[in-house]
């Protein structure tokens, strides 16, 4: 069945690789964000898609909800060094604007919510790994505390209002259309310095372990996520690809792809890296149907291939 899926953030790095997803399948999908993308969307997708503009701070929701099945929230006003800066302004603009959402759901009386959270910053020092839905939430940066309060209050609406709220704590995703000016996503920034011969930094000696997921994989669970049917055994979902991997070992791989060497710049460690967050993924697979599909090498390697044609969109779409 055909439904409505209005994606906050829609113009960003995930939201047009799912949105792109969920057109092709015969969806409509209204693409939210503060700019026009400044890409089009393939002709198989492009006429089940509008664009409408949006400020988190500010935003109609009462509008933007009306006539929709499902809103996928993937919108967040800033990255760990600028929630770090400024934890109050980080706070007030997405939680704040997070509650606007629901409760202008709440008055909507029915359809899902999707929200991206943070897999990589909200579970904070690690116990074990990997790491499963159940570990202690306790973030250590502004960024991992404002994701964990959006999650509070998205758990609060489902138990006092019964709405359907779903959660997806996302690893660290990696691919085409990642916004390289921002300095977010270390695997696409590592490979893009590579590829245009600039020098990769790292803090600390490079040890430091993180799980890392092709955008396609990601925006095929979020897909599943979405169009599950309600979901009372479990809501709240890690995204990643089960795997740890150094950023030694990002660049070891780079070296090898490449066939050249690269040149690493180090910095001291930074207090906020845990050396160590790999996610379990047994309850994504078990619920959702879904596994990653892409190697670390093969998912560097369609990276390296996107970047090389300045595509917004993976080639696996």
């Amino acid at each position: 069945m055909s439904e409505h899926h209005l994606i906050i953030g829609g113009s960003g790095f995930i939201g047009r690789h799912v949105g792109l997803m969920l057109a092709r399948e015969g969806h409509r999908v209204t693409l939210a964000a503060r700019r026009r993308p400044a890409y089009e969307f393939p002709p198989d997708a492009a006429s089940r898609t509008v664009w409408a503009e949006l400020e988190l701070g500010s935003a109609d929701w009462e509008r933007l909800v009306d006539d929709v099945n499902v809103v996928h929230h993937y919108a967040w006003g800033s990255i760990p060094a600028s929630a770090n800066s400024n934890p109050g302004g980080d706070l007030i603009t997405n939680v704040g604007s997070m509650l606007g959402l629901l409760e202008a759901l709440r008055r909507h009386g029915d359809g899902r919510i999707v929200f991206a959270s943070s897999g990589g910053t909200i579970y904070g020092k690690i116990h074990e790994t990997p790491v499963r839905e159940d570990h202690p939430v306790a973030p250590i940066t502004a960024y991992g505390a404002s994701k964990a309060t959006a999650e509070i209050y998205l758990n609060l609406y489902r138990a006092m209002h019964g709405m359907d709220c779903r959660i997806a704590r996302i690893a660290n995703p990696y691919g085409a259309g990642q916004d390289l000016a921002r300095k977010v996503g270390a695997m696409t920034t590592f490979i893009y310095n590579a590829l245009i011969g600039q020098p990769i930094e790292i803090w600390g000696t490079g040890e430091v372990i993180r799980d890392y997921i092709h955008i396609c994989d990601v925006a095929t669970c979020l897909v599943n996520l979405a169009r599950a049917p309600r979901l009372d055994e479990a809501f709240t979902f890690n995204i990643g690809s089960g795997t740890g991997t150094s950023l030694n070992n990002i660049v070891a791989e780079l070296e090898i792809h490449l066939n050249r060497k690269i040149e690493v710049n180090r910095g001291p460690r930074r207090s906020f890296d845990v050396p160590v967050n790999v996610l379990a993924v047994d309850l994504a697979k078990r619920v959702l149907g879904w596994s990653p599909t892409l190697t670390l090498s093969n998912g560097i390697r369609r990276t390296i291939d996107d970047l090389t044609k300045k595509s917004h969109f993976s080639t696996l779409h």
